[in-house]
């Protein structure tokens, strides 16, 4: 591991707060200890920020605004493009370092890589697409239009299930659009973090770019709080639990700030009796299981027509026992580790509540550790036969256990998948057109996220991302949520030698 941190040329201990290239340990702060689910080892030990160090964060980070939001949009999509193609030289050991430290499977942690390469290129167009409008103004010899500044400071609090990519669909963004970023990775995943800022860093320095631009604080939600609460930043982007956003949400409103939240997602699968069960399965199954089910885009509850239950549970099991769990690092493995013994323990109660309420464990949940694994954070994937009002049913489990029911008819399938407290993400697989189109329509689905044919997870950098209810709201990533990180201001241009009022008001003296 410590080869692979050289790659990225970061220290393995004691790293302090960033804003770019400087790096501060205060005396006595205290450490974060970064363990790998895949092993149990300890692999860093990384700075907490102190007050002192997060106060001088950001007066680095608003003098750098002063400079960026100068800087032509064409001329910061060129550094994010630069930005880009240092990831794609750093992909294969930054992806390394994503599997070894969050515990995703090596191919996911490639992708993640890979999503932060998509984002820099969707950022670098939209460098050139920042639009407003122009409108016709009732008042002669005046034109009106809207235009979008940069906001300032955008403070981004990521989660460790994706531990680089959602920063990268906010900071992409932020940085064409002339804002500067400040992050607060999740405490459980700091290294990759620090791994990102390195070679931001290195992008930053041979550009001339004040290293203000990129921020990076380290610590539990006390240091989150200090930017929850800070009038300095006008947005935070926060992705995380329902509870966490709550409380986030709360403090940003309390102070009039602006919130982008990206929270619980309680994922549905509707399987109609019209649906190709050779494409239907295999995206059942990696929704339910890729990230050992950590993703909030995971497949939680599958609404399976009467008519084919059966034949749909079979197969799942069949599928299931064909699950190889193990080292993510090796490529023959379908299932990594969960991030905790806490995530352990979640998923434990979570089959047991299922058993408790009257439902069946189709696959016994079962804890590898003792059997071949160190960390003792390996599970074994499995699936619960339920009814839809069961309580747990209602709740995101983050751990990969899947929930199966029964349903008769396409309008009482669709009334179960939306009652839940979340709406981030959904699907159906049917070969039947009105199925297909009733399912998208205002009837069907209430998530921000609705799928045909293909699963919950897989999100593309070029649709906006995120979710209604207790999902939050949010958009990130693609189509027009570059909106979010910027003030819309309207501007009306009196040409004329008249001052004519709106509405035709008099005003003479």
């Amino acid at each position: 591991m410590q080869t692979l941190l050289n790659r990225l040329n970061i220290a393995a201990v004691n790293h302090g707060t960033s804003t770019g290239l400087q790096h501060w340990s205060a005396n006595g702060a205290n450490l974060l200890e970064s363990y790998s689910p895949v092993d149990g080892k300890l692999i860093a030990k990384v700075s907490e920020t102190t007050l002192e160090d997060y106060q001088q964060v950001i007066e680095v980070a608003k003098k750098a605004f002063k400079h960026w939001r100068n800087v032509p949009a064409p001329r910061r999509g060129e550094i994010v493009r630069q930005m880009g193609d240092a990831f794609r030289h750093n992909k294969e050991a930054l992806g390394q370092l994503v599997s070894y430290e969050m515990g995703k499977s090596l191919q996911e942690g490639l992708g993640e890589v890979q999503e932060i390469i998509d984002i820099c290129d969707f950022a670098v167009g939209l460098s050139r697409q920042l639009y407003g409008l122009t409108m016709h103004s009732e008042r002669p010899q005046h034109r009106m239009y809207e235009q979008y500044h940069p906001l300032g400071i955008v403070g981004i609090i990521s989660a460790f299930n994706f531990p680089v990519a959602v920063w990268s669909w906010n900071a992409m963004i932020a940085w064409v659009c002339g804002d500067v970023c400040v992050w607060k990775p999740s405490e459980k995943t700091p290294l990759t973090a620090i791994a990102c800022q390195h070679i931001i860093q290195v992008v930053l320095e041979q550009n001339q770019i004040p290293e203000g631009v990129s921020c990076l604080i380290s610590g539990d939600y006390k240091v989150g709080e200090w930017l929850t609460t800070d009038k300095n930043i006008p947005l935070i982007s926060a992705t995380g639990s329902t509870r966490m956003g709550k409380i986030v949400g709360a403090a940003v409103a309390n102070r009039m700030g602006r919130s982008l939240l990206e929270l619980g997602g309680n994922n549905a699968i509707i399987i109609t009796e019209n649906a190709d069960l050779n494409i239907a399965i295999p995206a059942v199954v990696f929704g339910a299981v890729g990230t050992a089910g950590q993703r909030c885009t995971s497949t939680r509850r599958l609404i399976i027509h009467e008519s084919i239950y059966e034949n749909v549970k079979e197969r799942l099991v069949k599928a299931y026992s064909q699950l190889r769990i193990g080292n993510p690092l090796d490529a023959n493995n379908h299932v990594g580790p969960l991030i905790d013994q806490k995530a352990v323990i979640a998923y434990v109660s979570a089959a047991h509540e299922v058993k408790e309420e009257g439902g069946t464990l189709l696959i016994e949940e079962e804890i590898l550790e003792g059997k071949g694994f160190e960390s003792g954070c390996y599970v074994k994937p499995c699936i619960g036969e339920v009814e839809p009002h069961f309580k747990i049913v209602k709740h995101e489990t983050f751990a990969p256990i899947l929930y199966i029911m029964k349903y008769k008819t396409l309008d009482e399938a669709i009334e179960i998948q939306n009652n839940v407290p979340q709406g981030l993400s959904s699907s159906i697989f049917t070969l039947n057109m009105r199925e297909a189109e009733h399912f998208l329509s205002a009837n069907g689905s209430d998530c921000g996220i609705a799928n045909v044919n293909i699963g919950t997870s897989g999100a593309e950098i070029g649709g906006a991302f995120g979710g209604e209810k207790e999902t939050g709201g949010g958009r990130e990533s693609g189509s027009d949520a570059w909106k979010a990180y910027m003030r819309r201001q309207t501007n009306t241009i009196n040409y004329g030698t008249q001052l004519p009022l709106a509405q035709g008001i008099k005003f003479d003296f």
